[in-house]
């Protein structure tokens, strides 16, 4: 059965677990060279992005898979093809795995069902973003030698980030606890639709001290089709991770952003550009986890131990 990558959920500790080590190993230089020569990873990205986009082409290429990198402004998908249609044809040209982002929640699940080969999913509308959330795993544990145990607040516009969906799955799956920080309108009243054990809170003061890492996210402007706070001023009063406010942290705590970062609203400069911050790490790690993605899919280790997706199904 082929196994995809398409929600957090899909991944229990043990097959988490072996996705991190096997980044760690091709950022050490042991993994194995250019395991994927031959294959044909198709990158098929129906929403702007930068980050995202340019690792996964960087760890295909660097496994020694030939990448297909579909422009949707000029292929058919701008004179009207359907998702359906264009997997089709994906399927006929011989791709071996497809990674894709998309502006619908749900696509990605879709296009699994067109296509016999592995999909990743790359962010879908406000859904799950599950590459993200183990690029920021492994540089948690990189920088603090665990993720078990360790308190992580996800501090924003959580109601509509798919990287804080994925991060709240993932790392309670992997022993951390979470709580989810922000404006009421922004945040769930109850963490527990993100999995067991996620909390919720709204005083970013009071939550600061007791976390090991402090996750900021950005307020999602595109997204949004009315007002969830008063102003932008307000907001970065409130909850921004600005100088003085960081001084509330353990001397230990870390700083992370998924990106883009909007400077002076979420996060200050100097917070950002602290000792204290993994947000250049989180850039170059993607390449390394996106690495161990395609290569335990694509030569089965996934399929071998079976993810929670492959059990639920059988």
């Amino acid at each position: 059965m082929t196994t995809h990558l398409l929600s957090a959920a899909d991944l229990d500790a043990a097959a988490a677990t072996a996705l991190l080590d096997r980044a760690a190993a091709f950022a050490a230089g042991t993994g194995p060279d250019r395991p994927l020569a031959g294959r044909t990873v198709v990158n098929l990205f129906y929403e702007d992005s930068t980050r995202t986009r340019f690792s996964f082409d960087s760890a295909a290429r660097r496994l020694g898979a030939g990448v297909v990198a579909f422009a949707v402004k000029g292929s058919s998908v701008a004179k009207g093809e359907s998702l359906k249609d264009t997997a089709l044809t994906l399927r006929a040209m011989g791709a071996d795995a497809v990674v894709i982002r998309h502006p619908a929640s749900g696509a990605p699940h879709r296009l699994a069902g067109w296509v016999d080969v592995p999909v990743v999913n790359a962010g879908d509308g406000t859904h799950e973003h599950p590459t993200q959330a183990l690029l920021d795993a492994y540089t948690i544990r990189q920088r603090t030698g665990r993720v078990a145990g360790l308190r992580v607040a996800i501090v924003g516009d959580v109601r509509h980030s798919r990287v804080a969906r994925s991060n709240a799955i993932l790392l309670t799956t992997l022993g951390a606890k979470v709580t989810l920080v922000g404006p009421p309108t922004l945040v769930p009243r109850s963490g527990h639709v993100y999995g067991a054990g996620v909390e919720v809170g709204y005083d970013l003061d009071a939550v600061l001290p007791e976390v090991d890492v402090v996750m900021m996210l950005r307020v999602q402007h595109e997204r949004m089709t009315s007002s969830f706070f008063p102003s932008i001023r307000e907001y970065a009063r409130r909850y921004g991770l600005h100088d003085d406010r960081a001084g509330r942290l353990a001397p230990h705590a870390i700083v992370m952003h998924p990106g883009p970062m909007n400077r002076g609203v979420e996060i200050d400069g100097g917070v950002a550009d602290s000792a204290r911050s993994t947000i250049v790490d989180q850039v170059s790690n993607g390449v390394w986890t996106r690495m161990a993605v395609l290569h335990l899919l694509l030569d089965g280790t996934l399929a071998e131990n079976g993810t929670r997706a492959e059990r639920r199904s059988q």
